[in-house]
């Protein structure tokens, strides 16, 4: 019974990978139109409140590897080694809620079975913590590129290495919670 739930979220998983890999160009185009409606049109406020909370943790991620940041409200400005600034905007978005959408589709597939309260509410955590901070990691990510090996490299990791990186987080998160959290269920026929 747990080899086949673990097949059940992998395959979910799968699923999942190619399916945003077969129209990621497009939902990056699409992506792009939406946010510039949603922007004019204000209803990216709320969202848009979060950036500069995230910007400031971007900039404390970046310091501790050594990059030279600042942010101010949603923009963060990196420096490069010859002291040349790049300034990134970072957009409502950007902060990752396509993410939390998946997670939480990966969640009705991982969670199915007869796992407790307790073990469902750690993956459940967990695994909120695990994309917040892949997130974050992600756009500190999108920074450091944008200094050291330039903007259109960074925009390019930005629009599709963030969604492969995201992907193969769920497949070792669910590897994790599998092994180590959601307890093996003794099998109806024993």
């Amino acid at each position: 019974m747990r080899a086949r739930q673990r097949d059940d979220v992998n395959l979910t998983l799968i699923a999942l990978a190619c399916a945003l890999l077969m129209v990621l160009p497009l939902v990056t185009t699409f992506d792009e139109l939406l946010t510039s409606w949603a922007m004019r049109l204000g209803a990216d406020n709320p969202l848009q409140a979060i950036v500069p909370v995230e910007a400031r943790m971007v900039v404390s991620l970046l310091g501790l590897v050594g990059i030279h940041a600042a942010a101010s409200g949603s923009h963060l400005v990196v420096w490069d080694s010859a002291g040349s600034m790049h300034t990134l905007f970072i957009s409502w978005n950007c902060i990752g809620w396509q993410s939390l959408i998946l997670f939480g589709v990966s969640l009705i597939s991982g969670l199915r079975g007869g796992h407790t309260v307790e073990s469902r509410a750690q993956v459940l955590c967990i695994g909120l913590a695990g994309t917040m901070l892949l997130n974050l990691l992600r756009v500190a990510a999108v920074a450091v590129i944008a200094a050291t090996v330039g903007v259109g490299p960074a925009i390019l990791f930005h629009d599709y290495g963030g969604t492969i990186l995201f992907v193969g987080f769920l497949f070792v998160f669910w590897t994790f919670a599998q092994r180590w959290i959601l307890p093996s269920q003794p099998s109806q026929a024993e």
